[in-house]
């Protein structure tokens, strides 16, 4: 289950590099690799940046100091879902309901679920009474990450 879990989200994350943009596609140190795995190796890979944000003063906690922490521990979770989006996508459920040509009610559901590996942060700073984290993840790392595990 974890070997398909890893194949899938390498597969993912090669295919998010290689799909990207038509000048990405085109562009010569792009070029894929077919290997004896099956897995596709770029020559370049992609670094993902995502960035979390939390508001300090609407933070739990009796101190200021738990607040920070509290908005720190928030702010990782908000990039690390933000990283997620960019790696598996969203899923997005939208409901809407009309009687007679009158919108009723209108409902919009977004989910994000994934698996992470190799991410690490970049930063975290205070902004006024936001606190932000910004981690990376190097995708050339989540291909090692594999092969050493012998997934690939």
């Amino acid at each position: 289950m974890i070997k398909y879990l890893g194949v899938a989200l390498l597969s993912g994350v090669l295919a998010l590099s290689a799909t990207g943009c038509s000048s990405m596609i085109r562009n010569a140190s792009m070029a894929v690799h077919y290997t004896d795995t099956g897995v596709n190796e770029l020559d370049d890979y992609p670094i993902l940046r995502a960035t979390g944000y939390a508001v300090l003063s609407r933070q739990k906690g009796s101190t200021q100091a738990e607040k920070q922490i509290n908005a720190m521990r928030a702010s990782k979770m908000e990039a690390y879902r933000e990283l997620t989006e960019q790696l598996v996508g969203v899923y997005v459920k939208a409901k809407n309901r009309n009687s007679n040509n009158i919108e009723r009610s209108d409902t919009l559901t977004t989910e994000v679920e994934g698996l992470v590996h190799g991410a690490r942060v970049v930063r975290q700073y205070p902004v006024g009474d936001t606190y932000c984290t910004e981690l990376e993840l190097d995708t050339k790392r989540i291909y090692d990450l594999y092969q050493i595990r012998g997934t690939l």
